[in-house]
């Protein structure tokens, strides 16, 4: 894939990934109520999770491929809606992602947090929608599709790694400061905003397979 589309998916899974959601919850928690272990192994579990959605997503490419104008169109309208949806939602959020009271128990045991981890990510649907939705639209299928996979999935895995640790570390060391209603609030509006200018950002991507 080019630089330039590299770039918008780059762009587009770090800001599907800070979005608040059960993994970053569960990093939240592991940060509120353990160490930083706990995080790594939790993380780790979320991010063999997204590898495995990624991978079951391509067993479905074979016909995007080679997909008409009209079934491009669809897959991009439904990618941007997803999108701005989520923008919305994010923008009209009261809730404070960063209070403690969010999250769930996590078991001390270290399969069970993997586990935990693992379930968190293959059930759910802010990744499924993504690699279904969007995914396929950064492809191109005038170029080798393995190089294409690795790089947007070790992308995506990447940041996802990167962003739930982060909260993890805040959660721990900086919880007093994001309890403040205001700021999760100003937060909450950044990134809904964001989401929605993505979205219509994507309606612009052209269809590589013509």
């Amino acid at each position: 894939m080019d630089l330039n589309s590299w770039y918008m998916f780059a762009t587009v899974s770090f800001l599907t990934i800070i979005s608040p959601g059960p993994a970053i919850l569960l990093a939240i928690n592991n940060g509120l109520m353990h160490n930083m272990r706990g995080g790594y192994i939790s993380s780790f579990a979320n991010i063999l999770g997204l590898f495995c959605l990624s991978s079951v997503s391509m067993l479905g490419l074979g016909a995007i491929l080679q997909t008409s104008s009209t079934l491009f169109l669809i897959m991009k309208v439904l990618g941007a809606s997803y999108l701005i949806y989520m923008g919305i939602k994010q923008f009209r959020n009261l809730a404070n992602v960063f209070d403690s009271n969010n999250g769930v128990k996590i078991e001390k045991n270290n399969w069970k947090v993997f586990r935990k981890g693992f379930l968190v990510s293959v059930t759910n649907p802010k990744p499924i929608v993504f690699f279904t939705a969007i995914f396929p639209i950064f492809l191109n299928p005038s170029a080798a599709l393995l190089p294409q996979f690795f790089t947007m999935t070790l992308t995506f895995m990447f940041f996802s790694f990167a962003t739930l640790m982060s909260f993890a570390y805040f959660a721990k060391y900086f919880k007093f400061w994001f309890s403040n209603e205001k700021r999760a609030r100003i937060f909450n509006r950044i990134s809904g905003s964001i989401f929605v200018m993505l979205g219509l950002g994507l309606l612009r991507v052209e269809n590589k397979t013509q």
